[in-house]
């Protein structure tokens, strides 16, 4: 943000100018690191990986998802986006515990303490999910994101192999949602224009038909320009 000075021989307030800088949409790339992440997660609980398998899917996890979910998190808030700024990095938090958890444990262990971790983190993707009402796929993401951590939350807590069963399967549907988002909204990015539908509404309905007047009518009241948070 810039401030300016008045024009000579003028009186009144100097002109106060905000400099907006395009980016790229990041939710492609924090939910195709969801995808992968819980898919692979999924085919342990469902058995289709063996128990000896977690510390492979765990490195995969901690190299892979959890530092794209971060920059997709950076990337949200300087987007001026804060349900994708805090969903990504709940998510990259919440993915990077499974990850150590289940780096340092014995194959086939479950983790009373993890549980309790995700049971948190399933109440803490709430807010993201309760504000992204502007588009309904990423509502549908953060929403089963939260399912599928208080899933397995239920599952390590109990060791309810029927809880872990359940939550694999809320991971298989979560990466399907996941893919689908992603390659909607990246469709969007590329084509300027919605491709596939990702249900858009309210003050997001015309956000690829927009005038650039009506996009940024409201930007001074953001956390960015305005005074205090």
């Amino acid at each position: 943000m810039r401030q300016g000075s008045p024009s000579p021989g003028l009186d009144g307030p100097p002109a106060v100018r905000v400099v907006v800088r395009p980016l790229g949409n990041p939710l492609p790339l924090g939910f195709l690191a969801l995808m992968v992440a819980t898919t692979a997660l999924a085919m342990l609980q469902l058995h289709v990986l063996a128990p000896d398998q977690r510390h492979v899917v765990a490195m995969g996890v901690l190299a892979l998802t959890v530092p794209l979910q971060l920059v997709a998190c950076v990337l949200g808030y300087l987007a001026r986006d804060p349900v994708a700024g805090t969903g990504m990095g709940i998510l990259a938090g919440t993915w990077a515990g499974i990850g150590f958890a289940m780096l340092t444990s014995p194959p086939g262990a479950t983790s009373p303490a993890l549980g309790v971790l995700l049971l948190c983190s399933a109440v803490a993707m709430c807010v993201p999910t309760i504000a992204a009402t502007g588009k309904l796929a990423g509502l549908l993401v953060m929403g089963v994101s939260a399912l599928r951590f208080a899933v397995t939350g239920v599952g390590e807590l109990t060791g309810s192999s029927g809880w872990l069963t359940a939550a694999g399967w809320v991971g298989v549907v979560l990466g399907i949602i996941a893919a689908y988002a992603a390659l909607g909204f990246e469709l969007e990015d590329v084509r300027h224009r919605t491709v596939l539908p990702l249900g858009r509404r309210g003050p997001s309905a015309d956000t690829m038909t927009g005038d650039a007047d009506s996009e940024l009518a409201s930007l001074v009241h953001e956390a960015g320009v305005r005074r205090e948070l």
